[in-house]
């Protein structure tokens, strides 16, 4: 594999001609307006391949002979031509251009246009920004560096997924989250399997397989408005990812390599000084001990992950190319868990036929697998036993002999029943389920591509683009004989299965502009025909009552144990097919005034024979650039107003319309007992955005302001009740809002020679209210974990998260039994709170002094809840420490009243009992989701070796993620989401602690 990469590698670099030259040229290219080195500027000796850029300090070096002429080009600059003298140095003072006064930026469809001409929302985030603290997912990095974007790490280790969702949630039963899309074509971000009350793994995501390093830029469509050009697909928002390309000039190479090292930041607080009494498995006793170390804290690893990249990108006038291989392998805080991943990427574009015809060409290859995933949940989690074991029985007996001989059945069987006094389904030997339960999957996947694009005239360019994304997917999960007879069957099981994920998409677009005095005018249309096969494939011995086997331990398809050997469909297949048609046009006055129209029409298969598979949605913006209108106070650089308004319909899901009966391994039918959905209708979600966007001293300061109006409705509501001859039916019915505010403000402090201070602040409020749901219905339920439920209740919200609450007094005094003096609890679940922040906040600092950089993100979410059913059977199993202080005092405080008498001390066993458990009491378990942490933080440092003259830039960072807490009210992470997959945030149930990492980072350019 390395020489076919050396191969490779040599001929990407050969394939460049090397132009012999007279003499070298050197210089400084410096910012007009403050005398600033500009680093990144492109420098190319007209007609030829010859190019350089300048380092972090504006210096450049390039050879050429007299009489060639220099092009000196950067983004947001004039372009200059300079002609070769005697000199051999020739320094540039590049001046802003007010045609570039504002980025140019990707939106829909990969269609880049002036931010200042946008009449929506949208956001980009740089790739340098994904990559300089090394995440193994880097949509993680996203986090609080966009307005109006919420993050949720999953806490299932290196690989897993993320949930990113964008201005709240919109659908009362489909997914809120939004589109990824690679170089204007949507791609797939599945999720596998997800972790729930009981068991599971979270099997990562579709973004967790991409090549960070390969990112050059990413954009954030954050309403329908922005992203209407994708119909339904775009109706939550819409991730835009654009790729690097190959760029004209010499061949330049670009090698990342980074280690980093992940550490638990901490683990429930425990105590280990009172056991357990009379072979109960609940430490309750009330007489102290010595039980030793905090095992516990011995049980995690010191996680390690290795990030290396090398790319390869250069070209000529016709022809440029990129290529990069990567390599990301790490092992989790767990002991057995690791993870690695493969990229490979080529990327080209060639002009033919005088430069009219573009033809660009890229292939991703992907191969990832993961060993030994985190579970979360109770069955088959290491961690219920780890943290229940009882403190007075010797740990480490049970560590170190985990497996005992069972002679009878001549095989090794679990060491663990004699410490819980017969089988529990709850817990188990954590180096047991470690060492002899196993969990593999694998995803091999490619994403290819071919875009080919013709200038017809000046005016008028057409392209067509085709885009195929197949992924193999394939889990493996044994659980060998001896384990927990709960839930291992006595020979074992076995649950296998395999599919895959396919992607066609093809569109074509006919794009005009042209500009008729102070008019200028851009148009496209444009036809795209997209069709999915999700989780097509199989799945061996699915109930866990039947995937057991014949023979113990001998894990293959001959040893299955039958009549018949179960093989099952993938319960998730998934079919679409959509075809759409589209057309945006965009009309701009002087610059200072743009109208921009659009509308698309889709027909989707999963509303076929419905009568509404056909739907239209339209979208208007207008933005008025107030700085050219009028005349405004010297200190104003830049100011528009902008507003839009967009309506997207959203597509039923799958297998809706006409459900289908299952026909089962042994023939057996399992008959639908919903009624068919012939009526069925898209949802519909419109969209009010209104936005103030300002500069301030020569764009030093800069703010811009959204405010958003969504209301989503006729939503795909079950109503669980008898219909003819079916137990449930869907409808049209539900509307949601969500109405918030976004903040962007950037600026640049100081602006010098030897130091450069830019820094950015992101805050986004969203207020989501369900305003109704059916007449039928009085909740729609999302999850939960025994008493814990998230439930969407009309006036409510989503995310609404319901428990047992004390029963209080009009004083709000607890109220305890009047015989054994336990709390009380409410007869039914009442609302604790809601999981969603009240407002988030992001703030990033970019500070450079000389050499030396620092990057520093904060992230603050303020508000909301998250309740713990790990801390509620901590305390009910008293392994707590809050219950061991109560112990050593003799009793726990309270506010109560027993039989109309005020209580201020209680029982500890008597409290922690009544509160604790799997069905005690939530709301002592309830905390603030409010957390402010060092999220990010890279200090860099640039050198340059004088004698190599081969290395153009070079740096070495230091880095780290989620080092640090500033502030947090729960006992936990209240940022790791025990899935990402479902509506049930908020809600941890032995999920691993959280981590930080630490490490550092090498860059290379030659």
């Amino acid at each position: 594999m390395t020489k076919k990469l050396l191969v490779i590698l040599a001929l990407v670099l050969g394939s460049y001609p090397i132009l012999a030259q007279d003499k070298t040229v050197s210089g400084t290219i410096t910012d007009a307006s403050d005398g600033s080195p500009l680093p990144g500027v492109n420098v190319l000796v007209q007609g030829t391949t010859s190019g350089s850029q300048t380092d972090f300090d504006g210096n450049y070096t390039i050879d050429a002979s007299e009489g060639d002429v220099l092009v000196f080009s950067f983004l947001g600059m004039k372009s200059q031509s300079v002609t070769v003298g005697s000199s051999n140095t020739i320094n540039v003072s590049m001046e802003e251009d007010a045609s570039q006064l504002d980025e140019v930026v990707v939106t829909a469809l990969g269609i880049k246009r002036k931010e200042k001409t946008l009449t929506y929302a949208q956001q980009t985030v740089g790739g340098d920004e994904l990559t300089n603290t090394r995440d193994v997912n880097f949509v993680n990095s996203i986090s609080g560096k966009a307005a109006g974007v919420e993050i949720r790490k999953s806490s299932s280790g290196p690989g897993g997924s993320t949930k990113i969702q964008i201005r709240g949630s919109k659908s009362l039963s489909g997914d809120s989250s939004p589109l990824f899309v690679i170089d204007g074509i949507p791609m797939v971000n599945n999720r596998g399997g997800q972790p729930g009350v009981w068991n599971g793994v979270d099997q990562g995501d579709g973004l967790s397989q991409l090549n960070p390093d390969d990112i050059e830029s990413m954009s954030i469509l954050k309403g329908a408005n922005a992203a209407i050009l994708y119909g339904s697909q775009g109706a939550n928002g819409v991730v835009v990812i654009t790729t690097k390309s190959g760029k004209q000039g010499t061949a330049t190479v670009q090698v990342n390599s980074g280690i980093t090292f992940e550490s638990v930041i901490e683990t429930p607080e425990l105590q280990f000084r009172y056991g357990a009494e009379g072979g109960a498995k609940e430490s309750w006793s009330y007489t102290k001990g010595d039980y030793g170390d905090n095992y516990v804290e011995e049980y995690f690893d010191t996680g390690e992950q290795y990030f290396n990249s090398v790319s390869v990108s250069g070209g000529n006038e016709k022809t440029q190319a990129y290529f990069s291989f990567a390599n990301t392998t790490a092992t989790g805080i767990t002991p057995g868990n690791k993870y690695g991943k493969n990229n490979l990427t080529f990327k080209q574009s060639t002009k033919l036929f005088n430069d009219k015809v573009k033809v660009t060409s890229n292939i991703i290859l992907a191969q990832e697998k993961t060993d030994g995933r985190n579970r979360a949940g109770y069955y088959n989690n290491p961690l219920t036993g780890l943290y229940w074991f009882p403190r007075n029985l010797p740990f480490y007996k049970y560590k170190d002999n985990y497996k005992i001989f069972d002679a009878a059945r001549n095989l090794d069987v679990m060491n663990w029943d004699e410490v819980i006094g017969g089988p529990d389904h709850l817990q188990s030997n954590p180096y047991w389920l470690l060492n002899e339960e196993s969990q593999e999957d694998k995803t091999n996947r490619v994403i290819t591509s071919l875009n080919i694009e013709y200038d017809i005239t000046e005016h008028f360019k057409f392209q067509v683009r085709g885009n195929y994304d197949y992924a193999v997917k394939e889990f493996d999960t044994q659980r060998r004989a001896g384990g927990n007879t709960t839930t291992v069957a006595a020979n074992g099981n076995w649950l296998y299965e395999k599919y895959d994920d396919t992607s066609t998409y093809l569109d074509g677009i006919l794009t005009y502009n042209n500009t008729f005095g102070d008019f200028n005018i851009t148009a496209l249309g444009g036809a795209t025909y997209q069709k999915t096969v999700f989780a097509d494939g199989v799945r061996v011995n699915p109930p866990a009552a039947q995937n057991q086997l014949a023979y113990a331990n001998e894990f293959n398809f001959n040893n299955l144990l039958g009549p018949p050997v179960q093989i099952e469909s993938s319960p998730l297949l998934d079919r679409r097919e959509k075809q759409s048609m589209f057309a945006n046009v965009t009309f701009g006055y002087k610059e200072m005034l743009f109208l921009d129209l659009a509308g698309r029409n889709d027909w989707a298969s999963t509303l076929a024979l419905t009568g509404n598979d056909s739907y239209f949605y339209p979208s208007v913006g207008l933005t008025v650039i107030l700085s050219e209108m009028f005349s405004m106070p010297e200190a104003i650089s830049f100011a528009k107003i902008r507003g839009s308004f967009a309506s997207v319909g959203n597509e039923v899901p799958y297998n809706r319309i006409f459900p289908r009966h299952k026909i089962n391994a042994d023939k057996s039918v399992d008959f639908n007992t919903t009624r068919p959905f012939t009526d069925a209708k898209p949802e519909i979600i419109r969209t009010s955005e209104l936005g103030l966007d300002m500069r301030f001293f020569q764009n030093r300061l800069g703010i811009d302001f959204t405010y958003y109006d969504i209301n989503s409705q006729d939503q795909f509501i079950e109503i669980g009740q008898p219909f003819e001859d079916y137990t449930s039916f869907f409808v049209n019915a539900g509307e949601i809002t969500n109405k918030g505010v976004e903040i962007t403000l950037t600026g640049k402090p100081i602006v010098g020679e030897d130091f450069n201070w830019s820094t950015a602040i992101n805050y986004s409020r969203n207020k989501n209210t369900i305003v109704e749901l059916h007449p039928d219905t009085q909740e729609i339920g999302q999850g939960g974990s025994e008493g814990v439920r998230v439930r969407l209740v009309e006036g409510g919200a989503a995310s609404d998260i319901y428990g047992f609450k004390f029963q209080r007094d009009d004083q709000g005094r607890i109220i305890l039994d009047d015989v054994s003096g336990r709390p009380l609890k409410t007869g039914e679940r009442e609302l604790l709170g809601n999981a969603e922040p009240d407002y988030i906040l992001g703030w990033s600092n970019t500070l450079n002094y000389k050499n030396f950089g620092l990057n520093m993100q904060i992230n603050g979410k303020f508000g909301g809840i998250v309740v713990s059913q790990t801390e509620a059977l901590l305390d009910g199993y008293g392994v707590s420490e809050r219950s061991a202080v109560a112990r050593d005092r003799g009793y726990e405080n309270i506010n109560a009243v027993q039989n109309g008498s005020a209580v201020t001390q209680i029982d500890p066993f008597t409290y922690y009992d009544a509160v604790g458990g799997r069905n005690g009491i939530d709301e002592a378990h309830t905390y603030d989701r409010t957390s402010i942490r060092l999220a990010q933080l890279a200090l860099s440092y640039n050198f340059k070796i004088s004698q190599w003259e081969w290395l153009k830039n070079s740096s070495v960072s230091l880095i780290g993620n989620n080092l640090f807490y500033f502030y947090k009210d729960a006992p936990y992470d209240p940022e790791l989401s025990q899935a990402t997959g479902r509506n049930d945030a908020g809600i941890d149930n032995f999920n691993l602690p959280s981590t930080r990492t630490i490490g550092l980072n090498l860059n290379l350019t030659f």
